[in-house]
């Protein structure tokens, strides 16, 4: 897909990841659309890009509220959307038995409802005009179920499907989907504990900036699928194949992660 005057709409702009998207689109000349739940966030983000002569348009708006509401600010404003990345996320992370019914049902409500009901609104008017790209960041726990992570893992194997599933419903169109999967990435999302453990689990590291030139990448090239890093791509490829060989390596891992985990209950 070619970004240069592209309109592309862009849900979660306001964090780690998706800043460093959007400054990536806007170095390449797509008009902007950024959508967060905090105007002062989005203020500060898009501000300077006008500054620079990029076209930004803000939107403030709760994902797990009012997707289809989005959808429609968002077309009423371009007319079209070229391109949407949705890289808002929540993440739940401690003993399953510790979480709470609301942070469950925000997770799902963030990660998975609220992306797909804004694809939903969208649909019509990307098949209308014949062309479109959606880009829906996951994770690498999309694809390999974490201890501790239980739910949000679920979260991200369901956008992982809804992508396959909705790739293969759109095929003969000129609409593409695009699933990315970071690993361990260092926001502000990943903090606390979860940092801790990452730290103690000497887990990859990348930076927001990486993950961003990653889904450019992704976007041009048109990619279905793009995991990153190695040796996580290969863990991905063994844990389909071979689960329980996932299952040994995870359960030597689980006695670093435990004290992290009732940090995380303890909050």
């Amino acid at each position: 897909m070619n970004i240069t005057n592209c309109t592309a709409l862009v849900v979660g702009a306001t964090g780690g990841i998706g800043r460093a998207i959007v400054r990536q689109l806007a170095f390449r000349g797509a008009s902007l659309i950024l959508v967060a739940r905090e105007k002062e966030a989005l203020l500060s983000l898009a501000t300077p890009l006008v500054h620079t002569g990029a076209k930004v348009d803000v939107l403030v708006g709760d994902l797990a509220q009012n997707a289809p509401s989005i959808a429609r600010r968002a077309i009423a404003i371009a007319s079209r959307i070229d391109l949407v990345v949705n890289c808002a996320g929540t993440q739940t992370f401690g003993y399953s038995h510790t979480e709470s019914a609301p942070d469950t049902e925000r997770a799902f409500a963030v990660n998975v409802v609220g992306p797909i009901q804004l694809i939903n609104a969208l649909l019509p008017s990307m098949l209308s005009s014949g062309r479109g790209k959606i880009v829906n960041v996951g994770s690498i726990f999309g694809s390999i179920g974490y201890p501790c992570f239980a739910s949000y893992s679920g979260t991200k194997f369901a956008l992982r499907g809804y992508s396959e599933a909705l790739r293969r419903e759109l095929a003969g169109s000129e609409i593409a989907v695009t699933y990315v999967a970071p690993r361990y990435t260092r926001t502000g999302f990943n903090r606390d504990a979860v940092a801790k453990m990452a730290t103690a689990l000497k887990m990859n590291q990348d930076m927001p900036e990486r993950v961003a030139r990653e889904v450019i990448t992704a976007i041009k090239t048109d990619s279905a699928n793009s995991y990153l890093g190695w040796p996580e791509r290969f863990f991905v490829r063994v844990n389909a194949l071979f689960p329980s060989l996932v299952d040994s390596s995870l359960k030597r891992k689980l006695k670093l992660i435990r004290p992290f985990a009732l940090e995380a209950a303890n909050r």
